[in-house]
């Protein structure tokens, strides 16, 4: 057995996302304004920054402009400033627009600008590197390394070259140990290392269950006629029923790029409910559909995003380490944002561990960093969102109507506050309870099937190595999954992942392509048993965004 090799920083961060890499940048920036040596690496499962990257993504500048402000004179690619706001309830031939004056705060985007986060994320990297940053895209953090007290002390990347049957191949190479006085984690929803830590040191104790939705997106090079850059839509009706949490958003960009997605939230109790197709009903629609006609797709995604809000935060210090962005629920639902939040916990998180290296500390718990959210705008911002998420559980009337009193009348300043209870894998009802719903087919022209969908969002992962869509027990897909739910595996994947096949004896059998996993890892959240678990590939397969 090969023995791993190791490197030493002060911080290392695992995730280049905006939160990482906020992270990232802002320790340095506090190195160099302090005269202080501070190592930093980031790790990156994507084979390159930004490949993994999916969003919107309309963006608030505001923590970008605290953390660089000059961005504009560095040319950060937010080139699209938001002209118009929409915000439309469909019925399935009609839509009725909401007045401007009555729009709530958090659906007025002016200031701010519609980007394509993945670039966004791509020049954050080039200003990090500037800076002196290592950047490791291409590696997979795969294990949590802990002290002999229990801390935290760094990562290793996973093991290369692994044939599916475990065996090593000719391209064998062993994982690397990324030690570190404190470790940044910033996977994103749904982190695979996260959802450990939070397991681990009880970061959920007291705190509502988290909640998460499937966003699904496209991009389309559109009929000049039909680009009006700098307009942002947004629905909530149609196709999806009153008692399913959900939107779209239609946003145009320059050149003639309009980028349109839906988010579901995986909160939904019909198992016969499939995100995918609701997304591709949804582009029919009588308003939506003339903006595609004559068009072209030219890139489709899918990822989680955590939407419990202020509420389901877990507790974001533990020894040795902090969570940052999604992967600490840190996205204001309310405004259909998560970027700017995610730079400024990754900031916050900076300031915190600057603090506690230069007094020479190492492996204990942050705790200025979840002191310092609770004093800031960004805490303050998410407060006044806390029950956005809860109302919908009552229907999608009631939450409209309570959404305005909340952010219209009151301005976020409510003196209650609605919990919640259940997990989203708890919220399936048996499939015999619940209506079947039957999809259209595919036209390929405005809508399309999955293996399609997938194709265009270059994803790639080996043939011959382990799956890593890993099940607990293999026989509850076939026992529990298929006989009480009717298999919704097949229909919550966006990527055509999951299929029952017939084995010669006739019997069922899950099938799992995982060669089609875009890492979304909507299976790890909704499997109503909890048997699906998601683990990181060899590093830099899965999806490549360009842009996204």
């Amino acid at each position: 057995m090969s023995e791993r090799e190791s490197m030493e920083y002060d911080v290392v961060v695992v995730g280049a996302g905006p939160a990482g890499l906020a992270t990232a940048i802002r320790l340095k920036q506090l190195a160099a304004q302090n005269d202080q040596e501070i190592s930093v690496c980031v790790l990156e499962k994507g084979s390159e920054v930004g490949a993994h990257t999916l969003s919107g993504a309309v963006m608030d500048p505001q923590a970008l402009t605290e953390l660089i402000p000059d961005w504009k004179e560095k040319g950060a690619p937010l080139n699209t400033a938001v002209t118009e706001d929409k915000f439309l309830f469909l019925s399935e031939t009609g839509a009725r627009a909401t007045p401007e004056w009555l729009l709530p705060e958090c659906f007025k985007n002016h200031g701010n600008y519609i980007v394509q986060l993945g670039l966004v994320v791509r020049w954050l990297g080039e200003q990090a590197e500037a800076l002196g940053v290592d950047l490791f895209p291409g590696f997979a953090a795969a294990e949590i390394l802990y002290t002999d007290t229990g801390a935290v002390r760094g990562v290793a990347t996973g093991d290369m070259g692994v044939a599916r049957d475990g065996s090593h191949t000719a391209h064998y190479q062993p994982g690397m140990e990324l030690l570190a006085r404190y470790t940044v984690f910033a996977e994103g929803s749904r982190g695979q290392l996260g959802r450990q830590l939070i397991d681990r040191f009880k970061l959920d104790a007291g705190r509502d269950p988290q909640s998460y939705g499937i966003g699904i997106k496209e991009m389309w090079e559109v009929d000049p006629s039909q680009a009006r850059p700098g307009l942002v839509t947004h629905t909530a009706g149609w196709p999806l029923d009153s008692d399913t949490y959900g939107g779209t958003f239609l946003y145009h960009l320059d050149n003639n790029i309009v980028v349109v997605g839906m988010v579901v939230g995986l909160d939904y109790a019909n198992p016969w409910l499939s995100p995918f197709e609701e997304f591709q009903r949804y582009k029919t629609h009588p308003a939506i559909r003339p903006t595609f006609e004559g068009g072209k797709r030219i890139a489709y995604g899918a990822r989680s995003l955590t939407a419990g809000g202020l509420l389901s935060i877990p507790k974001l210090c533990f020894p040795g380490g902090v969570l940052v962005g999604c992967e600490a629920g840190m996205l204001n639902a309310s405004r259909i944002k998560g970027s700017h939040s995610a730079i400024k916990s990754g900031a916050l998180a900076a300031e915190a561990a600057f603090e506690a290296l230069k007094a020479g500390r190492s492996h204990d718990e942050l705790v200025a960093y979840p002191a310092a959210f609770e004093s800031s705008w960004l805490y303050e911002e998410l407060n006044k969102a806390r029950n956005f998420k809860q109302w919908f559980k009552k229907g999608r009337t009631v939450a409209t109507l309570m959404t305005g009193i909340e952010q219209w009348l009151l301005k976020g300043k409510m003196p209650w506050t609605i919990h919640r209870t259940k997990p989203d894998h708890a919220c399936l009802q048996p499939a015999a309870e619940c209506a079947r719903i039957d999809y259209p087919k595919p036209d390929g022209k405005i809508t399309f099937d999955r293996l399609s969908s997938v194709f265009i969002s270059n994803t790639n992962h080996e043939e011959d190595e382990p799956i890593h869509l890993t099940l607990k027990d293999p026989g509850v897909p076939v026992s529990v999954n298929l006989a009480k739910y009717g298999g919704p595996e097949t229909r919550y994947c966006p990527a055509g992942v999951y299929e029952f096949v017939k084995t010669e004896t006739g019997e069922d059998k899950l099938q799992i392509n995982a060669q089609n996993c875009v890492h979304c890892k909507t299976c790890d959240i909704k499997d109503p048993t909890q048997n699906i678990v998601w683990v990181a590939p060899q590093g830099g397969e899965g999806p490549v965004y360009n842009g996204m």
